[in-house]
Parts: structure tokens; C-alpha cells; sequence
């Protein structure tokens, strides 16, 4: 696919939709990123389980938590959108949410515990 325009910037935003839908994300999600306030941060979930398979599903249910509930979670403290898909985690929404929900999923990833990272979510809730 080649993409062209006059503005580079709006390649790198076309680049980045494009992008946030291979990571799992809809298209509503996906357009945010044609808006200069929005990014797009991947976290690659294989960095913190290492070679194990087992571990990085293990890692990626600890995100998702119980029927979905640490996802929201973050998602609603942050503001951001989350897609957890293949080895990676990835946020959408504005610059300071995502270092914020990225904290929080790192946190995670590191093997702190839900409780700990909600207290982190509820001192810089949004």
C-alpha cells in the first residue's frame, strides 16, 4: 500500500491508523489518530514474560482481569482505549492518558497487583 500526500504528517497518521487496526483496535477507535492530540503506544508483552508462552498469556489476563475488569478499569481512569492483541498491548488516546495507562500495564506486567494499580489509576485519575 502506498500512501501519498502533501503533508508527510498526515502519512504518518494514515501509517498510524493503519496500524492500530492490525493491533486490534476498530475503525472508530483507529480514526482518533487523525487528530494530533492522540497517539498510539504498543507495549510488547513478550519483553516482560520472556520465552514463555504460558507466562504471556498469564501476563495478558492479569490486563484483561476477571470478565474484563482491569481493562475498564484502566480504560476509564485514563480516558485511553486498550486492545490486547497477539504479543502486544496497545493503548489509543491522548498524550499524558497514555504514559499514565502505559505506567499502569507496565506495573502490571511487572507483577504488581491490581489493587496497587488502581491506587496508582485513582491518584492521576483524569
Amino acid at each position: 500500500v502506498e500512501i501519498e500526500s502533501e503533508d508527510p504528517l498526515n502519512v504518518i497518521r494514515v501509517q498510524n491508523v493503519i496500524k492500530a487496526l492490525g493491533r486490534g483496535f476498530g475503525l472508530k477507535e483507529a480514526l482518533y489518530l487523525l487528530d494530533d492530540e492522540y497517539r498510539l503506544e504498543i507495549i510488547n508483552v513478550k519483553f516482560f514474560a520472556g520465552k514463555s508462552k504460558a507466562r504471556e498469556r498469564e501476563l495478558k489476563g492479569r490486563v484483561i482481569g476477571t470478565k474484563g475488569k482491569m481493562k475498564r478499569i484502566i480504560e476509564n481512569f485514563t480516558g485511553t482505549k486498550l486492545a490486547i492483541y497477539g504479543k502486544t498491548v496497545s493503548i489509543i488516546g491522548r498524550w499524558k492518558d497514555v504514559e499514565i495507562a502505559k505506567q499502569a500495564i507496565e506495573m502490571i506486567l511487572k507483577g504488581a497487583q491490581h489493587q496497587t494499580v488502581y491506587r496508582f489509576l485513582e491518584r492521576h485519575r483524569i
